[in-house]
């Protein structure tokens, strides 16, 4: 029999769709509270749709809606609403990102909950927040990418770029799981529950803590370096002689000697004045990389990190998918795990923060509405 998991008494009730809320609930699952997706009958939740490329199902659909019960209700038939509601009174924790304004229409706000049902712990997770001009905007991830300031200093100097996943939803998702957490840990002291505002833009920004910092009182952004540093010099991705490419970052004065001795092969570059000082590297950022670019051509990947290794200079590979899901780091530390889904098994990562005392819960996707009739039925209802 498995130890008990942190959050095994605890039952939370989330309206919720696309990535933000779901990511915040799947992880309260993985430590054990049982979590209850509310999601429209026959469709779902729209994030269902997004594609079909995990055994039929969506990719970020099966990322992150594993280990919920799903409870297919029309919240606009009173019925159906007066069905949650009873839900909800059972419940410690309701998390929702529905549309502005839509939890207050159907008198599901945190402020008329709580004033019956003092111990509930209500997080609201939305683009800009419960209140201010922006409230009412619809906010999709790349949108909060742009207003957050990250597609400005993303990409090359040619063209900004947004993030290869979804880092606004990710970043709301993972305060108002910790947020959630700290209400848990409070209400324990207290007996109060509360009310959790969460906003992506604000989110971000504090993501972007940074570029602010480096812009800080008019000074200049830093500038869009691709996948470089805008900086520190040399960092980045660099091409090798059989077609790959070698991530690397010189970090000091002492690894850039080192880099120059044992990784160049050319000790005195080290003292050139165009590359003499972090500053002076950045700034002559292009006259480096073909340096470091003509070197590498005569070798291969292979070669370059074993140099690099050598002189103790951090580096990387830049992984495909396909590498990734065979990373042999991952392999070795047995991280993958299996989990069912209405497709077939499907592999799943254990939550990175491993634990001693406990298992994480590694529940399957359910299908839409697949828990409906035996929630309603522990309610003493039926619809």
């Amino acid at each position: 029999m498995s130890a008990p998991r942190p959050l095994d008494h605890i039952t939370v009730v989330s309206l919720e769709q696309a990535i933000a809320a779901p990511l915040c609930t799947r992880h309260l699952a993985d430590l054990g509270a049982r979590v209850i997706k509310v999601e429209r009958p026959g469709s779902g939740d729209f994030a269902r749709d997004y594609d079909q490329r995990a055994r039929g199902q969506a990719s970020h659909f099966v990322w992150v809606n594993r280990s919920k019960e799903s409870l297919a209700l029309d919240i606009k038939q009173p019925t159906h609403l007066a069905a949650l509601r009873a839900l909800i009174a059972r419940a410690d924790v309701l998390v929702q990102n529905l549309a502005p304004g839509a939890t207050a229409r159907l008198g599901l706000d945190a402020a008329t909950l709580r004033a019956a049902q003092p111990g509930l712990i209500v997080c609201d997770i939305s683009g800009y927040g419960q209140d201010g001009p922006y409230r009412d905007r619809k906010a999709y991830d790349l949108l909060i990418q742009g207003e957050a300031g990250l597609i400005s200093v993303t990409g090359t100097p040619e063209n900004p770029s947004k993030t290869g996943n979804s880092i606004a939803d990710i970043a709301a998702g993972m305060y108002a799981y910790s947020a959630i957490l700290a209400a848990i840990i409070q209400r324990g002291k207290t007996g109060e529950g509360s009310h959790i505002d969460v906003s992506m833009l604000e989110s971000l920004v504090e993501w972007m803590g940074y570029p602010l910092y480096y812009s800080f009182d008019g000074a200049a952004p830093p500038a869009r370096a691709g996948a470089s540093h805008a900086a520190i010099q040399p960092y980045g991705p660099y091409q090798t002689g059989n077609g790959g490419a070698v991530i690397l970052g010189v970090q000091n004065e002492r690894e850039w000697h080192r880099f120059c001795e044992v990784v160049l092969g050319q000790p005195e570059l080290a003292a050139d004045p165009r590359f003499d000082s972090v500053a002076r590297r950045s700034e002559n950022r292009q006259a480096l990389e073909a340096v470091i670019l003509a070197v590498f051509a005569c070798m291969s990947s292979e070669q370059v990190m074993q140099r690099l290794d050598q002189a103790q200079i951090a580096n990387s590979r830049m992984n495909t998918m396909a590498e990734v899901w065979d990373h042999p780091q991952l392999r070795a530390r047995d991280r993958w795990t299996r989990i069912g889904s209405p497709g077939g098994t499907l592999p799943a990562l254990w939550p990175p923060a491993s634990q001693s005392g406990f298992e994480p819960f590694m529940g399957p996707v359910p299908q839409v509405g697949e828990h409906t009739q035996a929630i309603l039925q522990e309610l003493g209802l039926s619809l």
